[in-house]
């Protein structure tokens, strides 16, 4: 059926009505009753569903470490050992380096440089040989389970922002998988050059999966509503200041038929080619979802296919 569509596919079908027949052995100037041609329509249905509808940005940013601390020696002198490396997890107190603080003709036992948290170190500023001072830290770590997303929101979108926003994190390295978070700090100021905000995202890193530095695209919902009706945005007609859907009903006149109501509705939030109808539409209503730019109210439509209505929760 779906070829009925190809081309200038969802034309007019005629269907011819006779509302009299021709006498039968009338004469050459007998007259006749008109054939009267009702135009039926061909169209494509959907049924409007009551469900959720979620409202979001869709965002880009990096997975960084949301709390990072330093390692220092306790004395002064030349690394000559390390025991860790980037991207390894140690656990509090194990052992970083050595730290020799020996001079010529004096001999000292080297000082160890431990973690001082659980984490993952994230940073090595000092390599075998290099004489380090106190105040030169020897590795940096990030806590354990303490990463967090950064991303910019358009100045435009300020308003939609609050601390405790559900987002939702996909990754190029794990397709089809999805990470949650939330909104954990939003910047108190916003970047006067490129007009946009800071917004830092709480994660849930199951099975330590994201790794600082990951690339992320990011979708922070800045609404949800449930029970509400939806349908596919293409079903609506926007004609004259108007929106307005069709509806396919038996026709009451003749229940042989079904024809076009026409039904004016108030759209709410659209999102994905899915939008919320306030009112004017019922849920289990049959929407004409193609062919509808040809109909007026009351016409006689065939349905030559129907569309498999949307997913109740999204």
């Amino acid at each position: 059926m779906k070829h009925v569509y190809s081309g200038a596919a969802l034309l007019i079908v005629f269907l011819l009505v006779s509302c009299g027949q021709l006498a039968k052995g009338a004469s050459k100037g007998s007259t006749q009753e008109a054939v009267v041609q009702f135009p039926v329509f061909a169209v494509s249905t959907t049924q409007a569903v009551r469900g959720q509808i979620r409202d979001y940005l869709s965002l880009s940013g990096d997975i960084v470490s949301g709390t990072t601390v330093d390692a220092y020696s306790d004395v002064a002198g030349r690394v000559i050992k390390l025991y860790v490396t980037v991207g390894q997890r140690v656990q509090k107190d194990d052992p970083i380096a050595e730290v020799d603080p020996s001079r010529p003709g004096m001999n000292f036992v080297p000082g160890v440089v431990k973690a001082p948290i659980a984490g993952t170190v994230v940073a090595l500023p000092v390599q075998l040989g290099m004489t380090i001072s106190q105040t030169v830290p020897v590795a940096r770590f990030s806590g354990a389970g303490s990463l967090e997303a950064r991303t910019y929101v358009a100045e435009r979108f300020i308003s939609k922002m609050r601390v405790g926003l559900a987002v939702e994190l996909s990754l190029d390295a794990y397709p089809g998988r999805t990470f949650y978070g939330r909104v954990r700090e939003l910047s108190p100021t916003v970047d006067p050059v490129s007009r946009t905000m800071e917004v830092r995202i709480s994660l849930q890193n199951e099975n330590a999966l994201l790794k600082p530095g990951m690339f992320a695209k990011i979708k922070i919902v800045t609404e949800e509503k449930s029970g509400i009706v939806k349908i596919p945005a293409a079903a609506i007609v926007r004609r004259y200041g108007e929106q307005y859907v069709f509806t396919v009903e038996t026709d009451p006149k003749d229940p042989a038929f079904t024809v076009a109501k026409k039904q004016t509705v108030l759209p709410g939030i659209l999102i994905d080619d899915q939008v919320e109808i306030r009112q004017g539409l019922d849920a289990g209503a049959q929407v004409v979802l193609r062919g509808q730019s040809l109909l007026e109210d009351g016409v006689r439509v065939r349905v030559v296919d129907t569309t498999p209505p949307l997913k109740a929760a999204y």
